[in-house]
């Protein structure tokens, strides 16, 4: 059964740190560009980050370009978010995906998306 689990969401105040792991089983996560999206409450979906396995190549969000942090481990068939700086509207459901392409479409989605997992809830309080 294919799945992703996204955890390592909570309540953290403004500045502070969290870190979302995103395990994946019954597939190869390095098959895929890995990616996280996430959608705050009463808005759209917001495409933050990807890692192309192939080369390495990363696409951030302006919105957290030199806060968040992506990464991936093979051996664990996982991906990370390091997020930094946090601030109250990165308030949302975060969701981890595999997907053929980095590429940001319509919907704040990525090209291609695969699969993707019931995401972690990470709220940022002022």
């Amino acid at each position: 059964e294919v799945q992703l689990q996204a955890s390592g969401g909570g309540l953290v105040q403004a500045g502070g740190s969290l870190r979302l792991s995103c395990a994946a089983s019954g597939f190869t996560f390095d098959n895929y560009a890995k990616g996280w999206f996430r959608q705050a409450p009463g808005k759209g979906r917001e495409a933050v980050s990807c890692v192309k396995t192939s080369d390495g190549t990363t696409y951030y969000a302006d919105s957290v370009k030199g806060r968040f942090t992506i990464s991936s481990d093979s051996a664990k068939n996982t991906v990370y978010l390091q997020m930094n700086s946090l601030k109250p509207e990165d308030t949302a459901i975060y969701y981890c995906a595999a997907t053929e392409s980095c590429a940001v479409v319509g919907g704040g989605l990525f090209y291609g998306m695969n699969y993707w997992g019931k995401g972690t809830l990470v709220t940022v309080s002022s």
